[in-house]
């Protein structure tokens, strides 16, 4: 009977999670694994039955070197909610006769908290029937919002490209004697680890942004509005940052006091866009300024151009790790990054149940932003800052980055 493994990707991609994709191969091929199979759009994929063999389209290491340049999921990624096994056994029985079809030992999930989800149920259903099937959960969300984790790849990168958006979208603002007012909107759901990075534009060739909104502090329109008529009286050009996922102390989002529809997703997750387009229009309509919105919308996860080599070498390590916990028999865990130090940065991995993570989400703490809510504590721009550190700049042919991608059939 041969001995396979089989990875996939779910979810929001980032720029840094091909590293986990080549650090799970890696080290599976190294282990000794027969065959290395890559599901094509997750467990949706595989339920289906549509799967490849990586080792046919990673022949060499410039390969894998470029997959670990290349932004986005190169499986292809899902949104699929697995249902209760208790509710729906048939889905668990179709998934383990396809992964036992395939003679698969070793299962790998890259992903966040609905990954993990996946991870929990598929180890649970497997323990429940004496599976010998080892699944093994791999971080990944800009978001940065899963528990037990100092932090999760591809936020580092994430938060990099946001912080270097908003010192030009700063410069750019402040070239007109005129009175304006940008706010940009930033990813962030339920957590603001996303727009807290805009804290890290402030420095001494920049005066940073005027105000920091996020989803873990109740908002107030009104109140916000008087908030910038004040800072109008002491400059001219005002850039506010907030998360998509504002709302209001009754629990409404910002963005569905607008008219937009609303796409949810088969985690019964809302489509937020339009926060700062809201916002603009009202602070124009009540203070009489120019204001315009910007939304990085997927720029923000997808800018491998703008990757940290402190991201990219963490997420290759945890694929690389959880592949090395599956082999010793581990099942049902997480492999979570652990800071070590701060001066120097140093972090290791470690493997955590992933009943600990599952359908949790780690929120900014309180006492990282301050008293006024509108800006950041040093304590924040401490965790932050390593992660941003340091460049792998793409391979370039005829002027821009050359990516792989996974060719249809």
């Amino acid at each position: 009977m041969a001995r396979n493994a089989i990875v996939g990707q779910s979810g929001g991609p980032t720029s840094v999670i091909n590293a986990s994709l080549a650090g799970v191969f890696q080290v599976c091929q190294s282990r000794g694994a027969d065959t290395v199979y890559g599901m094509n759009n997750g467990v949706a994929g595989l339920l289906e039955k549509r799967v490849v063999d990586l080792s046919k389209s990673l022949k060499s290491d410039l390969e894998i070197e470029m997959l670990k340049r290349t932004p986005s999921s190169f499986l292809g990624s899902c949104r699929y909610k697995l249902p209760d096994m208790d509710k729906d056994p048939a889905t668990y029985e179709k998934l383990f006769a396809i992964l036992n079809e395939l003679e698969i030992e070793w299962f790998f999930y890259i992903g966040g908290n609905d990954s993990m989800d996946t991870i929990c149920k598929l180890s649970d259903y497997g323990k429940r029937i004496g599976s010998p099937i080892r699944f093994m959960g791999v971080p990944k969300t800009i978001d940065n919002d899963l528990m037990v984790t100092d932090h999760t790849p591809g936020y580092g990168s994430a938060a990099k490209y946001i912080a270097a958006v908003m010192k030009e979208i700063i410069r750019d603002a402040t070239v007109y004697d005129t009175k304006s007012v940008t706010i940009v909107e930033i990813m962030g759901r339920n957590a603001g680890w996303l727009t807290a990075a805009a804290a890290l534009a402030r420095a001494e060739d920049c005066e940073g942004v005027d105000m920091i909104c996020l989803p873990e502090v109740a908002f107030d329109v009104d109140e916000f509005i008087a908030k910038v008529e004040n800072l109008m009286q002491e400059k001219k050009a005002i850039v506010v940052a907030v998360s998509e996922g504002i709302k209001l102390a009754d629990g409404r989002y910002v963005c569905e006091l607008s008219d937009d529809a609303r796409y949810v997703d088969a985690f019964g997750h809302k489509n937020l866009t339009g926060t700062a387009r809201y916002l603009s229009n009202r602070v124009s309509a009540a203070l009489g300024i120019k204001s315009r919105s910007i939304e990085l919308s997927t720029l923000q996860r997808c800018a491998g151009h703008m990757t940290s080599r402190t991201d990219i070498t963490e997420a290759y390590q945890v694929g690389g790790a959880a592949a090395r916990a599956a082999f010793k028999g581990h099942s049902g865990e997480m492999i979570a990054l652990k800071r070590l130090s701060d001066d120097p940065y140093q972090c290791t991995t470690e493997a955590h149940d992933v009943h600990e993570v599952a359908n949790f989400e780690k929120k900014v703490p309180l006492e990282w932003i301050n008293q006024d809510d509108m800006d950041m504590m040093p304590a924040f721009l401490h965790y932050a800052r390593p992660l941003i550190q340091a460049e792998l700049t793409p391979m370039y042919i005829n002027g821009l980055p050359r990516h792989i991608y996974l060719e249809n059939d």
